[in-house]
């Protein structure tokens, strides 16, 4: 009789528990956001990252009343942001704005057998924001007029022609490796802060070529200062109809997209993350927000969670490919 008394206390202790719960869940939902907000950009103002997360935080900024301020935590190719957000309290006041090198770091950490810095089960995917394939370029007074051009004097200068990326394992980085593996060539890596400093080194020339999402490059090669030689993508770019892809110039497995996507921590309160997710779907409709992307031409690619996980879990999957094929790069 007293272990069954026992047991109830048990089980009622568990519901109230549990009651609490989801009444602390509702009341954080219903209270949420109470103080500002602040969004982590694992990269340096310049890069896409920052480029798409700027007019983003703004929008976001109006929609939930309080300040959305962007936070620059870089080095490590964006692995240091993603480990500061891996680790953040999961109450939704600190999130994150990253691209798809969160997908690729933890292979580079286990290839290297380092300790991994985060997992990717450590982040709740809120909305995919856009989705663009990378671009090579060089500068307008090199003497590469097209890929042809390019490659062939790679391979007459194995290490001599000296590429920018946004950092080691970056993604510029692996988008530039996946290329040079495909093609045969062996160039030589500078790897800088992120996407902006990248540009600023070849525009400086430091570097003899480069890469980077369309809303970094379309405005220098406007400018005269760079040459696009080809792109990423499955298809050529709707801003840039006369720059071939990789494919149909014949790399069949050079193909990466510069994606950004809006995170929380992983153990982020659902009645929190439908907040914020209904805030972003709401953010990328904004007159703000879509001028913003129309002037870097950079088209809005909007997925809501459950659909940018399907398409996160299909891109990591493909990426971690890459950096095996790739292997060890010092």
């Amino acid at each position: 009789m007293r272990s069954r008394r026992v047991l109830l206390t048990v089980m009622a202790v568990v519901c109230i528990g549990t009651i609490g719960l989801f009444a602390g869940a509702a009341a954080a939902a219903d209270s949420y956001p109470n103080r500002p907000i602040q969004v982590i950009v694992p990269f340096p103002p310049g890069g896409v990252a920052d480029l798409v997360g700027r007019p983003f935080a703004a929008a976001l900024e109006k929609l939930l009343n309080q300040p959305v301020v962007i936070v620059n935590k870089t080095g490590a190719g964006g692995a240091v942001g993603h480990q500061a957000q891996a680790v953040a309290k999961p109450d939704g006041y600190t999130l994150m704005v990253a691209l798809s090198s969160i997908s690729f770091n933890p292979e580079v950490d286990a290839l290297f057998g380092r300790p991994l810095a985060y997992k990717l089960t450590d982040f709740a995917p809120i909305a995919l924001l856009s989705s663009d394939p990378t671009v090579l370029v060089v500068k307008t007074s090199s003497p590469w007029k097209t890929l042809a051009d390019f490659v062939a004097d790679a391979k007459k200068r194995p290490g001599e022609i000296k590429y920018s990326s946004s950092g080691v394992y970056g993604t510029l980085h692996v988008a530039t490796e996946m290329f040079a593996h495909d093609a045969g060539i062996k160039l030589r890596h500078i790897a800088t802060g992120g996407g902006g400093p990248a540009m600023v080194a070849l525009l400086g020339g430091h570097v003899d070529a480069s890469s980077g999402g369309p809303n970094v490059c379309i405005p220098q090669i406007k400018a005269g200062a760079i040459r696009p030689l080809a792109s990423w993508g499955e298809k050529r770019l709707a801003a840039l109809p006369d720059v071939p892809t990789f494919k149909e110039l014949g790399y069949k497995n050079t193909e990466f997209y510069i994606w950004s996507g809006f995170f929380a921590p992983a153990a982020t309160p659902p009645p929190v993350l439908k907040v914020l997710r209904e805030a972003a779907a709401k953010a990328v409709q904004t007159p703000e927000f879509k001028g913003a992307m129309e002037k870097m031409a950079t088209p809005i690619a909007y997925l809501d969670a459950p659909d940018f996980k399907k398409f996160w879990d299909n891109d990591a999957a493909r990426l971690v490919k890459a950096i095996r094929a790739i292997g060890k790069v010092e």
